[in-house]
């Protein structure tokens, strides 16, 4: 097969008429030149130049290759601008893994960003729970996840690169005419002869709910189990029971119910909030534009004021 950058030489001398000039074009010497032309002869197996006292003339053989080298050339220059423009977010894909609290709090917002200022970047998002991601990562079908945990099962996983994003705590879920609305904070021991709206189908709230009922000294009555958060909340607006919920999860919180703050010695779980890759690859521009993205936005999700905001509500109720 003939070496690719000693055909750019013969393209390069024929169009300039002079070996020394395609050497200077090229970044070369003179005799590197001459001596990577005569090399490429011998692959060629016959004169491709012709040297003249005053520069140099393709044989037939060598104007038939400089024609196939300005289309090397030109496709090799292509492929270079296309690789420049994946390292300038100007193109290409980035793959990001989720689950709905994320998706429906965090993500949109960073998404938005995101695309303001790299608007030739697809995107594509997968959802799933947790071991699904993770599965997802490992295989390459997503470069980068969203994840959770909390301090009884931190995420432990050598092959994936974890970034900490931000700690979301757990509320309480309360209908707007409650009387628990008028405390600043809420223990809960005090709770329970509540009754309890519960995440169905093995949810991880619905751990959370047990087990910080448990260590509260007491067994959840559980009245309801929901499938997602808008049905437990508007539950929770019926007056049917209470309930515990990330703070995350409820972004978009109805208006016939309030959020109440557990007070600082509550056995109530804080989960963190995790941004994920395979540590054994590097990662791309767009996945290294995407994670300073959404470390600016958890800045907004942590940041006094909209906790305020979020549970504010409380007061005016």
């Amino acid at each position: 097969m003939l070496n690719v950058r000693r055909l750019l030489l013969l393209t390069e001398a024929t169009e300039r008429g002079s070996l020394t000039a395609a050497a200077e074009a090229l970044g070369m010497t003179t005799s590197a030149a001459s001596q990577q032309m005569s090399l490429l002869e011998q692959e060629a197996g016959q004169p491709l130049i012709e040297r003249l006292p005053r520069g140099i003339r393709p044989t037939p053989a060598g104007a038939a290759l400089a024609e196939r080298g300005q289309v090397i050339r030109r496709e090799l220059r292509a492929a270079q601008a296309d690789l420049d423009s994946f390292t300038a977010l100007d193109q290409g894909t980035l793959r990001l893994g989720s689950f709905p609290t994320a998706s429906a709090s965090l993500l949109p917002l960073a998404l938005t960003r995101f695309r303001r200022s790299h608007a030739g970047i697809r995107i594509e998002v997968r959802a799933g729970v947790l071991a699904e991601l993770r599965e997802m990562l490992h295989t390459g079908e997503v470069e980068q996840g969203l994840l959770w945990d909390y301090e009884w099962n931190r995420f432990d996983d050598p092959a994936l690169s974890l970034t900490h994003l931000l700690d979301d705590p757990t509320v309480l879920v309360v209908p707007a005419d409650s009387p628990l609305r008028s405390h600043p904070s809420v223990r809960l021991g005090d709770l329970a002869d509540q009754e309890w709206i519960i995440r169905a189908d093995n949810h991880p709230v619905a751990d959370v709910l047990r087990r910080s009922c448990r260590q509260a000294g007491f067994e959840p009555r559980i009245a309801y189990s929901s499938h997602d958060y808008q049905e437990a909340q508007a539950m929770v607006a019926a007056g049917l029971g209470i309930a515990l919920a990330p703070r995350l999860a409820l972004t978009s919180r109805r208006s016939d119910v309030r959020l109440l703050p557990f007070a600082s010695d509550v056995p109530a779980p804080t989960r963190r909030i995790l941004l994920a890759r395979a540590a054994a690859r590097p990662a791309t521009p767009p996945a290294q534009a995407m994670a300073r993205v959404l470390r600016t936005v958890a800045q907004r999700f942590t940041a006094p004021g909209l906790h305020r905001a979020q549970l504010g509500a409380v007061r005016r109720g």
